[in-house]
This record gives structure tokens, sequence and C-alpha cells, in this order.
């Protein structure tokens, strides 16, 4: 139960601050969704630098669960994507690596327009 807690306070924390990002970014003048690309590149950043911390043991396993399954999980699940790649790729999984990240964005692109055309039809 205290996992959970850690994942909701973190994940509250990680969406308001995705929200602001967004809002910050939003009147930038151009097209380019600048506000999810600053989210995920941030979380991408943040779940590496806490990542390493906990694996140096710099941080405790509750706080390495606030921080990035919370924090980043809320934030952007791109940093987690990216994260479960490094490690794949680290271990020197390289197929299990190319298999994971090309059916994760092309089925993931593939079930938005999927999901896109079901709402159309309602």
């Amino acid at each position: 139960m205290k996992e959970v807690l850690l994942v909701l306070a973190g994940s509250g924390v990680g969406g308001v601050l995705r929200y602001l990002t967004a809002c910050a970014l939003k009147n930038a003048g151009v097209a380019f969704p600048l506000g999810t690309f600053a989210a995920n590149l941030c979380g991408c950043l943040l779940i590496g630098f806490f990542s390493t911390l906990a694996l140096k043991g710099n941080i405790s396993a509750d706080s390495k669960m606030l921080l990035t399954t919370g924090l980043c999980g809320g934030f952007t699940t791109f940093s987690t994507f990216m994260n479960e790649n490094l490690a794949l790729m680290r271990n020197g999984e390289m197929l299990q690596f190319a298999l994971y990240t090309g059916l994760s964005i092309t089925l993931g692109l593939a079930m938005v327009w999927l999901g896109m055309l079901i709402a159309e039809k309602l």
C-alpha cells in the first residue's frame, strides 16, 4: 500500500508539472507540440538522473518509486519507455530492444488511429 501512495503522490505532482509545462509553452507561436516535447525530454533527463542515484545507493527504494514511477510517470510515460529501452540495450538484448521500440511506435500510432476511428463512428 505504501508503494501505491508513493506513486499516487509522485504522479499527481508529475501531472501538474506536465500541465504547467504545456501552459508555459502554449503561446510559443509554433505549430510544433513544444510542451509535450519539452516534458518528454525533461522526463528522460530526470528518470536517468533518479535511476542512477538509486543504482548508486544515493536514494532509497521508496524515493526511487516516488520519483521515477510516480513523478516521471505522471510527467511523461515516454521517459519510462526510454529508460526501459536503455536497460535492454545495456543488457545486450538488442532484439528485444528493436522489437519493443519498433512495435511500441508502430502499434502505438495504429492504436491511436484506431481509437480515433472508433470515436468518429459514435
